[in-house]
């Protein structure tokens, strides 16, 4: 199978939290970005992208966006930088998915492997695409970074996601399972308190 890089985006203000390290806060005794991480062992290198306080280690690598605070296009931007040498495929996974599983991230790569899509999300009930967990292929989407900063005079500061994405050919996936969401991400304390409920 091909191999796969990770990039977790962990440098979010969490306003709707006060401002908390949000990555950091733990759930089921676990902080939710150790949770992210230990989501994808089949990973041959996970680069953190934001303040994040995690040693970086032989396969964990830690950097920061430009500026600092500079949006999650800056931040994949980034993560991408430190990708060499550059594997086929690339995990873009928010730091707050506690209830992310090995599984859902392998189902997104041979979601990807199996077309000839440049990339492949998550999509909820309702049809939303889950964004910031999902599969790419690296070559197209670096090309989309080059192309968006291009278009913008802040270059990616400050881009939206959407905009990123605009022009690649996705596939999307379901999760038709009792239980959480693999996508599940904590904006405020309900979801934390209800992502305690899941993962217990």
């Amino acid at each position: 199978m091909a191999s796969f890089a990770v990039v977790v985006l962990a440098g979010g203000a969490a306003r709707r939290m006060n401002g908390v390290d949000k990555p950091a806060l733990p759930v089921a005794g676990t902080s939710m970005l150790r949770r992210v991480l230990a989501a994808v062992p089949a990973a041959d290198l996970c680069v953190v992208v934001g303040p994040a306080a995690i040693p970086p280690s032989a396969t964990v690598r830690t950097t920061r966006e430009d500026p600092p605070g500079g949006g999650p296009v800056a931040a994949t931007g980034a993560g991408l930088a430190l990708l060499d040498p550059t594997p086929e495929l690339v995990a873009l996974l928010a730091a707050d998915l506690p209830l992310l599983t090995a599984e859902a991230v392998l189902r997104l790569r041979d979601a990807v492997l199996a077309s000839t899509c440049d990339g492949a999300v998550y999509v909820d009930e309702e049809g939303r695409r889950q964004l910031l967990c999902g599969m790419w292929r690296i070559a197209p989407l670096r090309a989309a970074l080059t192309a968006l900063a291009a278009a913008r005079p802040d270059g990616l500061r400050g881009a939206s996601m959407r905009a990123l994405f605009d022009g690649l050919v996705v596939t999307e996936v379901s999760w038709r399972r009792p239980g959480a969401p693999p996508w599940f991400d904590c904006d405020t304390d309900a979801d934390m308190r209800r992502a305690e409920e899941w993962a217990g």
